[in-house]
């Protein structure tokens, strides 16, 4: 190795030291510059003689030194869809994280369409973000787009579409379903002394298996609950991810069957609020029994109004994702061991906790 070489694998270990105060052994930081172990360990050893760096006893070296970044991290992120109440607070969220990490973040919109996801994923690649954030819902595109980062050699996080290739953030999908789930079987043993005529399951089947593991969990909180539900009791309803889709979809299933008590376990909100409003067209509110997924802030105000049929929602706190988001790019950009999904916190929002944990939610009329 010759002069030339030796200064600029030096350069490489010090730039690995990204944050102040940073103790990193030397079998991470060889595997960070991807250097022999015993050539990181050799350089180490020259810059701490230098006054570069410190050896920490028994923890690893620290760096003396900052070294200046030649630009600002750039970070793409590709939101589901604006017209989402919960997809726009974690647009806002990471917005807020990128200006006070000092990050230069560039946000699309992929509308909830999949032709345009596609395309704000090749943007991504030809402005040559250092990491993408795609959060989009349809599994026939989810590949394509991780093969595509894949050889553009950029990392991509998925955000609640669990995709292999891609490192994930999002609910855990199973136990966020299950939790909704068991709150409903608790409502409807409490109220209805388990009295019940049918289940409605609306969910998004563009989204894949990954995603249906959501509703299969909600089933099996429901059961573990009300015990073993009969399959023709059972409805699968395509709510397209939206309050219309679900809207449109229970007033179907209402003008074809018994519209007796009915217990509802939506995909997100917009499902449930939709699915609710159908029941309330059919002056049916009172037969039925609906939990959601995500507690936006028009379920929350639907929590509030008495006497609601909006049993509760599952929180995921997409205010807070923005922060965990970037931290996960740059533990990624730091090439630091991460598992493949990292999950949300979840907790169930009702009617009698919902101030408590919202205080500072607008007042509607």
């Amino acid at each position: 190795m010759n002069a030339s070489e030796t200064v600029l694998r030096a350069c490489e270990l010090l730039r690995v030291f990204s944050e102040p105060g940073d103790i990193l052994r030397v079998q991470e930081l060889a595997d960070r510059t991807r250097l022999p172990k015993a050539t990181a360990s050799r350089l180490l050893l020259t810059l701490e003689s230098a006054g570069f760096v410190e050896r920490v006893p028994k923890l690893g070296y620290r760096s003396l030194i900052r070294i200046q970044s030649r630009r600002r991290l750039r970070i793409g992120y590709a939101s589901q869809t604006e017209d989402s109440l919960f997809a726009h607070e974690v647009t806002e969220s990471v917005r807020r994280a990128a200006a006070s990490l000092g990050i230069e973040l560039t946000v699309y919109d992929n509308r909830y369409d999949p032709v345009l996801t596609r395309s704000n994923a090749d943007r991504m690649i030809e402005e040559r973000v250092d990491v993408a954030i795609d959060f989009q819902t349809f599994e026939h595109v989810a590949q394509s787009i991780v093969s595509r980062f894949q050889q553009a050699r950029i990392p991509l996080v998925s955000v609640d579409l669990p995709t292999p290739g891609a490192t994930y953030f999002g609910a855990d999908n199973y136990a966020a379903g299950r939790m909704a789930g068991r709150a409903l079987g608790r409502w409807a043993h409490e109220h209805w002394h388990r009295d019940f005529d049918a289940v409605l399951l609306i969910g998004l089947p563009a989204a894949g298996p990954l995603l249906k593991a959501r509703m299969t969990g909600a089933l099996a909180g429901l059961e573990e609950i009300l015990g073993h539900i009969e399959r023709a009791r059972i409805h699968h309803l395509d709510g397209a991810n939206t309050f219309d889709g679900a809207q449109k979809a229970v007033r179907k299933h209402l003008r074809r069957h018994r519209r007796g008590r009915t217990l509802v376990l939506a995909m997100n909100d917009p499902n449930a609020l939709g699915a609710l409003d159908a029941f309330r067209d059919a002056v049916l509110c009172d037969r039925c029994a609906v939990a959601g997924q995500g507690a936006t802030l028009d379920a929350r105000n639907e929590l509030r109004k008495p006497h609601t049929q909006l049993i509760g929602s599952v929180a995921y706190f997409p205010e807070r994702y923005g922060e965990a988001l970037l931290r996960l790019a740059l533990d990624i950009l730091k090439k630091k061991p991460l598992p493949p999904a990292v999950y949300t916190k979840h907790r169930l929002v009702t009617s009698a906790n919902v101030h408590r944990l919202y205080p500072k939610d607008p007042r509607v009329g």
